[in-house]
Formats: C-alpha cells, structure tokens, sequence
C-alpha cells in the first residue's frame, strides 16, 4: 500500500493564536493531517514544530504542515504522535542529538538500548530520553501511542540523525 492509499490515526489539533484586537482565538481546530508512514506498522504525525529557541507566539504559519526528517530544526523542536502497530520490526539503533520528552499515551512499547536491553512504557509512563542510541519495538497485542516532543541538543555528533533525514 502506498502512502497516498493510507490514513494516519484521527488525531484532533487545535492550535490557538491572537485576533487582530489581541484576544485569544482557535485558528486551527480540525484533525491533524501532516503524516508519514515509514512502514506498514508506524505511522509519524506533525502536530507541531519550531525553529528557535525562545519562539515566537505570533503569527500565522501553521508550523504542523512542514516536513522535517525525524530531528528537530537547529534550535528548535519538534512534536508528533506516532502510533506502532503490534509486530513492527526492530529496524536497528539510531539516535538524534535532541532530548526528547515521550509520553506513551496507550498499548505499550519496548525502547530498546541495544540488541537486548530495553525498557517497557505503559500508558501514563514518560520516558526523557538524552541523545541515546535506541529502537521501537511494539510486542504488544494492540496499537501503542506515543505523543514524542523533541527539542534540538549539543553536542552534534558524528553518526547522529540530523537535517531532513529520518530515522527510516
């Protein structure tokens, strides 16, 4: 099945903003749209992203609808929801030069940190992952939800996800 055939979860996003008096608006309430599929079993969904630092809370890009490799802009971030369907396979390690804030929102995955060692997040569970090596792995008998905000780091290393690259 190609991308174009396939639908990513119904994800709502709402995203607020300023009228033109200053008043606190919704200028965009409706699913978000921005997804990818590197596989048949994970799907990536851009909620949001920045390109500094501070960032500016002024306006109107919809910073959801850009298309970014699996790091963050240079200073800035990076939030998706993605979803690993039961059986995705261990693809091997990777790592992006960002902390990166995971909420496992529901089903249940494995984080990996080599070939054995992992950890296993549940609903609720929040994993800060700092620049390391890891890998997905959901051995799980249903979907598992992660809400994954990523946020630009130093030191740049040499082997480390960077740029338009993705992950897969």
């Amino acid at each position: 099945m190609t991308d174009q055939n396939r639908h990513g979860p119904v994800l709502r996003r709402v995203v607020t903003g300023h009228d033109a008096d200053g008043k606190a608006v919704a200028l965009i309430d409706g699913p978000a749209t921005n997804h990818k599929f590197p596989d048949d079993k994970l799907s990536s969904t851009m909620m949001w992203s920045t390109d500094a630092s501070p960032t500016s809370i002024l306006g109107d890009e919809d910073e959801g609808a850009r298309i970014l490799g699996s790091a963050p802009p240079a200073s800035g971030s990076r939030f998706t929801m993605m979803e690993f369907q039961p059986g995705n396979a261990f693809h091997g390690l990777h790592r992006t030069d960002t902390v990166d804030y995971v909420i496992c929102i529901s089903g249940q995955i494995d984080m990996f940190f080599d070939d054995t060692r992992f950890v296993t997040l549940r609903p609720g569970d929040v994993l800060i992952q700092r620049g390391t090596d890891h890998a997905w792995v959901n051995r799980g008998t249903e979907p598992c939800r992660l809400a994954v905000v990523l946020l630009d780091a130093v030191p740049k290393r040499k082997g480390s996800i960077s740029g338009l690259v993705s992950a897969r």
